[in-house]
């Protein structure tokens, strides 16, 4: 069993929409690049009650969100197709912006004794930010597939992934990924 896992995150049609079209391709690479190595993916999708009721209304993020969005009910909550969970996948919803929010993800990794988890997602200034800070600082080794995120402010982006993940986090592309998987086997 892998020790690895990537979480695909907040890949829904509604993220997906605000930032540059090069992330999803990327986000299928990574996706394809795990299942061919038989690295568990687990998906984490942003999943908030009806009406709202878990949603503070001083929440700067969530508090101002109409409150159709990111409901079971809501068509652009969907994660995208093209990197849909397969049947065999684990999908994780969040109530917050960090993966691990409102959830069981750290009992489910350490079932599967996860403790290196690749991280692919939208934005890099929400999700991938606050879990690999998050999974950093509980002892996961964490690394950050540059390409297989995104922003809706690219400079950010950027200063996110050199000045701030890359400090506590490995940082690198999809490709480059791969190539450790090909020398680890």
């Amino acid at each position: 069993m892998s020790r690895t896992a990537l979480l695909s995150m907040d890949l829904q049609l509604n993220h997906i929409a605000h930032v540059p079209d090069g992330c999803l391709p990327d986000a299928v690479r990574a996706l394809e690049t795990a299942r061919a190595a038989e690295v568990p993916v687990i998906h984490v999708a942003l999943r908030l009650r009806p009406g709202h009721v878990d949603v503070h209304a001083d929440n700067k993020i969530f508090g101002a969100l109409p409150l159709h969005l990111f409901t079971a009910d809501d068509p652009g909550a969907a994660i995208h197709p093209d990197v849909a969970p397969r049947s065999d996948e684990i999908l994780v919803h969040k109530n917050r912006v960090s993966a691990f929010s409102g959830n069981n993800l750290r009992q489910i990794l350490a079932v599967r004794g996860i403790d290196h988890l690749v991280l692919a997602g939208i934005a890099t200034s929400g999700i991938v930010l606050s879990t690999a800070l998050e999974a950093a600082d509980l002892d996961y080794r964490v690394t950050v597939l540059s390409d297989a995120c995104a922003d809706r402010d690219a400079d950010l982006h950027t200063t996110l992934l050199t000045k701030v993940v890359g400090r506590r986090c490995e940082v690198m592309t999809t490709s480059a990924w791969a190539d450790t998987l090909k020398t680890s086997a």
